[in-house]
């Protein structure tokens, strides 16, 4: 049975993709018989051209992707060099999980509250420093040029490049490199963007390639954050979907192909940018500049990342202070009187959303959990790694959502499936299981394997030895992956809006639905639980093992 796992994950990522953008790309030529379409044609990419500001939707989903991806990557590096085992570095990589753990839309929603107009940050700043006695007349949310969009991702997607680069330093043996750049005299900053960089890039491609993909494509934060008129590539296609007229669902789906050419294109423009980087850093290295620099790469290394991470917190907070908050008035800092009665008012309509959250979440992370371990089982029983697979992990991530989940809901339409749980399950473990896997599978094959020898030779079994030893062992890494789990599933917003058909509510569709509404207050209270809800996956992931094992100081922590 074990060896069915591998094939088993890589036909769950690969056959659902490769029939959703089937399904898409047929009805982007005219030919959906169950809609009327009996022969190809080339009106709705006709009626796609027509569109009102569609060029500029592109570029905005275009460039959105890139510079998000190229602000995150170099505030990620920078901090790196500047940062790593200072005291600092030690504090933020205790960080990385809860800021990893904010949904996109929480995070999203507490960006906005901050920056607003009438937000905190002005509340806080005016009338001493702005002179503002009423908020400004300033376009700062949804800004026609996606500069708010662009900062709600970079703070997102900094703690993943961040995770993602310090699972794959230790490949790397860092420290020997620096320490033998600096007996050259390079100053450390200087020696690890030089020596290291360059060798842990290429390690951390792929999860750069899925920022990419999911920046471009971004639907839940482009509708809070992005611009409106006209709105992101992504927003608009999901628009056409949900339109009453089934003829828009040709529109959609040339829409969903040109997404999927928009992000194929960042990530060409960003194979060429590496290509250009790569000549200008290796000029760079050759030229030498042992010192020069090393104090503006201290502070460009700390000062971004001490901003996002102030800016994330932040967020949370506003929300916490906008759920609770009574009159209050510009300017002042704090509201007038603090009420319960917001809470009072969701708490009835939260129990059914709450409850699909948490059915969806669970199922979908422990089906990806099993799936997971059952593999990583089979690798250490027959030896074989799955390294040239990895790439397919990513396939999901790579692969623009609206692209292929458009199609996929017609393909269950097809097949006369209605939009249930189970669906909406399915289409989560597609995301899931990507980040479970990746979060596992090193300390997986980190285990010593003098452990299982030395049980095989006391006479236990293969099933034994995974029961008793390495499973006890695994705890720990186990319990954290399967927290990421959770909170990649409590941040899907499009999987379930659209295989659920809109009738299946969570906690982060209805947050994102009130997002074009005005009661900031109402949206606290929805973002406060959505941001809330991964946190109680990690604090278990944490607390368990230690009150477990608390005689085992070794078992409490990642082997």
């Amino acid at each position: 049975m074990l060896r069915l796992a591998p094939v088993l994950i890589v036909t769950l990522l690969v056959a659902p993709i490769l029939a959703g953008l089937a399904m898409a790309l047929l009805p982007a030529f005219g030919y959906l018989p169950a809609l009327g379409g009996e022969a190809f044609s080339l009106a709705p990419w006709r009626a796609l051209a027509a569109q009102p500001g569609i060029g500029r939707s592109v570029a905005i989903s275009l460039a959105s992707g890139l510079v998000a991806t190229a602000i995150s990557l170099a505030v990620v590096l920078l901090y790196l060099a500047a940062a790593t085992g200072s005291r600092l570095d030690r504090w933020i990589r205790r960080l990385v999980s809860p800021l990893l753990s904010i949904p996109h839309a929480a995070a999203a929603f507490g960006l906005a509250f901050l920056i607003a107009p009438s937000g905190l940050l002005a509340r806080l700043t005016s009338p001493a420093l702005t002179g503002w006695e009423r908020p400004p007349d300033l376009l700062i949310v949804q800004d026609p040029w996606g500069l708010s969009l662009i900062a709600g991702l970079v703070i997102k997607e900094v703690p993943f490049l961040l995770l993602m680069s310090l699972a794959a330093l230790p490949q790397l043996d860092a420290e020997r490199r620096v320490a033998m750049a600096r007996s050259l005299g390079y100053r450390p900053a200087i020696a690890w963007l030089k020596v290291v960089a360059p060798a842990l890039y290429p390690l951390i491609r792929l999860p750069v390639f899925a920022v990419i993909a999911y920046a471009s494509s971004v639907v839940d934060v482009a509708m809070i954050l992005g611009p409106t008129l006209p709105p992101t590539l992504a927003v608009s296609i999901l628009t056409w979907f949900s339109d009453p007229d089934l003829d828009q669902r040709f529109l959609a789906s040339a829409g969903a192909i040109l997404q999927l050419g928009v992000t194929a294109t960042a990530l060409l423009a960003w194979w060429g940018l590496e290509r250009l980087a790569a000549r200008l850093m290796a000029g760079w290295i050759a030229r030498g500049g042992r010192r020069r620099g090393e104090t503006s790469l201290h502070l460009a290394g700390k000062l971004p990342i001490l901003l996002a991470t102030g800016i994330a917190f932040t967020g949370i907070g506003g929300l916490a202070i906008y759920s609770v908050a009574g009159f209050w008035r510009f300017p002042d800092a704090l509201p007038q009187s603090v009420t319960l009665d917001h809470w009072a008012q969701a708490l009835p309509s939260l129990g059914g959303p709450l409850a699909s959250t948490a059915l969806i979440a669970l199922c979908s992370t422990l089906l990806a959990a099993v799936l997971v371990l059952a593999a990583l089982e089979n690798e250490q029983r027959t030896g074989r790694t799955a390294s040239k697979a990895l790439w397919l992990l990513y396939l999901p991530l790579i692969v623009p959502q609206i692209a292929f989940l458009f199609g996929l809901v017609v393909v269950m339409e097809q097949l006369g499936t209605r939009p249930t749980h189970g669906l909406i399950i399915f289409g989560h473990l597609l995301f899931v299981l990507p980040y479970v896997f990746l979060s596992l599978s090193e300390a997986y094959r980190r285990i010593d394997p003098r452990w299982t020898q030395l049980a095989l030779t006391l006479g236990a079994s293969r099933n034994a030895v995974f029961w008793r030893v390495r499973l006890p062992m695994l705890l720990a890494p186990l319990l954290t992956a399967c927290a990421v789990g959770l909170a990649v599933s409590i941040g899907q917003y499009l999987p379930t809006q659209l295989l659920g058909a809109g009738r299946v509510t969570t906690v982060t569709t209805e947050a994102v639905s009130l997002a074009a509404g005005g009661n900031r207050r109402v949206i606290g209270v929805w973002a406060l639980v959505q941001a809330c809800l991964p946190l109680v996956g990690f604090v278990i992931a944490i607390g368990l093992p230690k009150l477990l094992w608390s005689n085992r100081r070794g078992m409490q922590g990642a082997p």
